[in-house]
């Protein structure tokens, strides 16, 4: 088990339990007199943390083993629900997408991915940009 403090480690259970690590953040340090933006960035932070990430990995699993969850599962749950939702009286394809993005997401092909390559290869990613500065000319004469 990885060592935290008291407050990392309540930290951990709530944002498995919530999955909001702002709120999660909120619930276990005294926060009540900090601004929305420093409550995310510290709670951002708390999730780089590798101690934290790797007690948060620790409680995933342990929560898959205790209910028996496969990534089978519950992509046959979300296509389950994906069909509902499209052969609804009234389709709701809203629903769908959400459980079609439910299903990449689990198999890692949520990431987007942009590339910097222009069609004729002069923006590629191994040449490097070059700016250069140059001041204007200054006549004196028309002051």
């Amino acid at each position: 088990m990885v060592n935290l403090t008291p407050k990392q480690e309540k930290f951990c259970m709530l944002y498995i339990e919530l999955g909001n690590a702002s709120a999660a953040y909120r619930q276990s340090y005294d926060a009540e007199d900090m601004r929305e933006p420093t409550v995310n960035r510290s709670a951002h932070e708390l999730l780089e943390n590798p101690k934290i990430a790797a007690r948060l990995e620790q409680l995933r699993n342990e929560h898959k083993q205790a209910h028996k969850i496969t990534v089978a599962d519950l992509l046959y749950e979300l296509e389950e629900a994906r069909q509902a939702a499209l052969k609804a009286e009234t389709p709701q394809s809203s629903a769908a997408v959400a459980a079609t993005m439910g299903k990449a997401k689990i198999l890692g092909m949520d990431k987007q991915i942009i590339d910097h390559t222009s069609s004729d290869g002069t923006m590629s990613p191994k040449k490097p940009t070059i700016i250069q500065l140059v001041a204007p000319d200054h006549d004196d004469s028309e002051d």
